[in-house]
């Protein structure tokens, strides 16, 4: 038999062997190596803020800051912009009679117009957005509740969508796969909007509105595709469509094959979801015209709505926004007044620093002088 014997050193991390072996002991030990970075030995570098080295970068970031923050709110209040709130939740609206009588059952769109004034005229490309109000696309469920496989066009994914999209998984009735799938692209957005020009001769002329280049490229040619096949209503005929749209998917565009389908630009704007429950999503862009120096002249408009699309459920606000670009983006004041905010206060601590230290300093000199 075979004994064993019980060394309380092993525990330790020690290494013994016995001594009929005729081995001497080796010891091993926890303690790290005796060396610099293990025993945090490293040269380092600790600085001793003094006012020489304090207040001059106070002072260079106040004078760096403010001006690019004048720059970028200058910049920002250059950009024109308009917003039309056309919800038709007040009583003697526009859009009042759409807003109460529209649901998500009826098939008609109902159709309203909403007259505005442009007070100044609008150069260069305008890019028309559609905003949502008190509308949570961040919501975890609701973000996870998509299939990426067929947005992307697999066929499998098609015939069986995943789980997460669930309830929108597959349709109640008729048991057949839901394209596209889940709960976001059954909260399409799918209000129509036209713009026209009311002329000071009478006349009504209809703004045009482009409505490719909306969407990012890759999200265009990598993350949706169509599945493959010549014929979409063939491809698609063993679906059915999410429960509030009104049409098919491969209808939504039927005059441009090109944008129809998973790829239609509108779905994909919309399949990016948005962070905060106030928004604004890329709608048209009206391109300048190269023989008029303005895009968008100042004057008397139409909006047409082609009512599809009801808030009152959740309290939302619909509007839409007429808005040039600059070389920063879009119009965000806040940007230039926060940098304007961050180096004022620095240039006001400076200053305060400064006179604190020249008073108190004057007094230490003072009293090291002998009588």
């Amino acid at each position: 038999m075979m004994a064993s014997s019980y060394n309380a050193k092993e525990e330790d991390g020690r290494n013994s062997n016995s001594s009929t072996h005729g081995g001497a002991a080796v010891a091993k030990s926890k303690k790290p190596d005796n060396t610099a970075f293990k025993q945090q030995r490293l040269p380092a570098w600790q600085p001793i803020l003094t006012a020489g080295n304090v207040l001059p970068a106070f002072f260079v970031i106040g004078l760096i800051f403010i001006p690019i923050g004048i720059g970028l709110y200058v910049t920002s209040n250059n950009i024109r912009e308009i917003e039309i709130d056309y919800t038709g939740s007040e009583s003697g609206s526009p859009c009042n009679d759409c807003s109460t009588n529209f649901t998500w059952n009826t098939t008609t769109p109902c159709i309203c117009t909403v007259n505005f004034t442009l007070n100044q005229p609008f150069e260069g490309n305008v890019y028309m957005y559609y905003g949502l109000s008190n509308f949570y696309q961040n919501h975890r469920r609701y973000v996870k509740s998509r299939d990426d496989s067929q947005l992307n066009g697999n066929i499998k994914s098609l015939k069986e969508p995943s789980k997460e999209c669930e309830p929108y998984r597959t349709d109640p009735v008729t048991k057949k796969p839901i394209a596209p799938c889940g709960a976001i692209a059954n909260s399409l957005f799918n209000d129509t909007l036209e713009l026209f020009h009311n002329e000071p001769n009478g006349r009504t002329t209809a703004v045009p509105l482009a409505k490719r280049g909306i969407a990012w490229y890759t999200d265009r040619t990598v993350k949706f595709r169509n599945p493959v096949g010549d014929n979409l209503s063939e491809v698609f005929k063993d679906t059915e469509k999410p429960m509030n749209w009104m049409k098919p998917v491969y209808e939504l565009d039927p005059s441009d094959p090109e944008n129809n389908g998973f790829i239609n630009e509108d779905f994909i704007v919309w399949m990016r979801t948005a962070a905060l429950p106030t928004f604004r999503k890329l709608y048209r862009i009206i391109h300048k015209n190269s023989s008029s120096t303005l895009t968008l002249p100042s004057g008397s408009y139409t909006l047409k709505v082609a009512y599809n699309y009801p808030v009152s459920s959740f309290d939302g606000r619909k509007r839409m926004i007429l808005s040039t670009i600059s070389w920063m983006g879009g119009k965000n004041p806040f940007l230039g007044i926060a940098y304007i905010t961050v180096g004022s206060i620095c240039f006001f601590l400076g200053v305060v620093l400064l006179i604190i230290h020249h008073k108190y300093d004057s007094r230490n000199n003072s009293a090291d002088i002998p009588n």
